[in-house]
């Protein structure tokens, strides 16, 4: 797919450059509202209005701020942060109910926490993690569960999709020589004509619970190629293996303070330009003007970039409508469901027995994965799984004491029965956040990525799309929020002069 550094608007070069030495207007904090006495929207102007105030929202108004335009930042809730989120534990503890891990290749992100200041700490890896299938639960080391059955079917599937997915143009999937063949199958009914037993798939569903909220029959296997391709850099190739790993692979670090203080941060450097409470509810445009409304404001831009999740995005009112591709597209780039659920312990209990608090989990259990997720502290000490795909669908609308200790139950299986008396839980439901509507990712289904795959990023006239979704390294993950970011500043900026 062509990156949105690479993208060119159809309207053109512009044919005025967007004023450098303007004083910047500056927008507040807090939502705009309208006056008691005059129900009339407030009326504002910037060069640049970006629709989302997560990761790619910001890194883009950052870089056209330092580019001299002058920029407004329309978040539809509340807060900053999009789908990274911290939870408070006390005593300036935090935990994320949101994105948090990163890893090798995933420079760009790494490199802009740098410049905000942000530290990093090695994600809880020390110590046996634990297999369980069934009743059963078994210690191992490295990566790969000790299935017996299931091992062979994981070797020949590793090293297929390996294969396979450096046949894929990483910016144009569509093009590679069996996209059409690839794209018609889902990746679970490939799994199955190319393995013995169902245990190689099992294990890659427990994966995908946590990457797509999903299963391997809910996407395609071109997509899922193509997700894989970009789990590296530039000259580095993507593999399965670095985007399961935790030592050396996705889920390597976590970042001092939680993922969410990279928004809050950026948040503070763009000065009052941040305007909360603030969702977009249509967006008009002519020749040379955008014109955005919300609920109490209306906005005039040269430009737009729209930084929320495609399917959000096609919900806006378009005048002109959105080309209908692209409107389809969108609308198709559902996300998958998942939950993150936490407990919190005096202290993390599992690691004087020798246990990195990392669990796996073959089908049939509440949560797919489980982890660590403790301040760098270790105290108090914390534990997260992710309810994601059939898990999510199997448990999410039961009660919330019979969720709740279903996910205590699971935990127990992998650190013991001290499990099962927390002093906090809390659980994170990303499809009941209006603004995002599910997570952690958009998957394409079958036929999607070769019939509209074209269009993800492609400008309509004056708007730019943004987001993790709209990146070909690492597809949404943090690193490809602030990569698209990025890239989609840069391109308004050449569009711009």
């Amino acid at each position: 797919m062509p990156s949105t550094s690479q993208a060119h608007s159809a309207d053109g070069p512009s044919s005025r450059a967007l004023s450098s030495h303007e004083p910047p207007v500056r927008a507040t904090s807090s939502p705009v509202s309208a006056s008691p006495a005059s129900p009339e929207p407030s009326w504002h102007r910037v060069d640049v209005v970006v629709v989302g105030a997560g990761l790619a929202g910001l890194t883009a108004a950052r870089r056209l701020v330092a580019a001299g335009h002058t920029v407004a930042v329309l978040e539809a809730r509340d807060r900053v942060g999009g789908r990274t989120l911290n939870h408070e534990l006390g005593d300036g503890q935090v935990v994320e109910a949101g994105g948090q891990f990163v890893g090798p290749t995933q420079n760009h992100v790494l490199a802009l926490a740098a410049e905000l200041g942000v530290g990093t700490f090695p994600a809880y890896d020390e110590g046996a993690s634990v297999y369980v299938h069934g009743n059963r639960a078994t210690r191992y080391s490295g990566d790969i569960p000790p299935d017996l059955l299931a091992l062979p079917d994981i070797g020949v599937t590793t090293a297929r999709i390996a294969r396979l997915s450096r046949q894929v143009p990483l910016h144009a999937p569509w093009e590679a020589k069996q996209a059409r063949r690839w794209d018609v199958t889902t990746l679970d009914s490939w799994i199955r004509r190319t393995t013995l037993g169902p245990g190689g798939l099992d294990l890659l569903n427990s994966f995908l619970g946590s990457a797509y909220g999903a299963t391997a029959a809910d996407a395609s296997l071109l997509f899922s190629l193509h997700y894989v391709a970009g789990m590296g850099a530039e000259g580095v190739p993507g593999t399965l293996d670095r985007g399961i790993a935790t030592r050396g692979g996705a889920q390597e670090r976590r970042f001092e303070g939680g993922s969410q203080r990279l928004s809050t941060t950026m948040a503070e450097q763009l000065d009052g330009r941040v305007v909360l409470g603030s969702p977009v509810r249509a967006v008009e445009q002519d020749a040379g003007t955008v014109t955005v409304r919300t609920d109490t404001a209306v906005w005039t831009c040269r430009r737009i970039v729209v930084a929320v999740p495609p399917v959000l995005a096609a919900r806006i009112r378009w005048s002109p409508l959105l080309p209908p591709e692209q409107d389809a597209l969108f609308g198709q780039l559902a996300f998958g469901r998942l939950t993150k659920c936490e407990a919190v312990y005096d202290e993390p209990f599992w690691r004087a027995e020798g246990l990195s608090g990392q669990g796996v989990f073959r089908s049939g259990s509440t949560v797919c994965s489980m982890f660590d997720n403790s301040p760098p502290s270790g105290r108090p000490g914390v534990l997260m799984g992710f309810l994601g795909g059939r898990q999510w669908h199997a448990w999410v609308h039961r009660p919330a004491h019979e969720r709740r200790g279903a996910v205590l139950r699971a935990f127990a299986q992998v650190v013991g029965r001290d499990a099962l008396r927390p002093t906090h839980y809390f659980e994170q439901d990303w499809t009941a956040e209006e603004w995002t509507r599910g997570g952690p990712t958009a998957i394409a289904a079958p036929g999607v990525l070769t019939e509209l795959g074209a269009w993800r990023d492609r400008p309509f006239g004056r708007v730019h799309w943004a987001g993790a979704e709209h990146s070909d390294y690492w597809n949404g993950y943090m690193d490809g929020a602030v990569r698209s970011g990025t890239d989609t500043a840069n391109a308004v900026i050449e569009q711009e002069g």
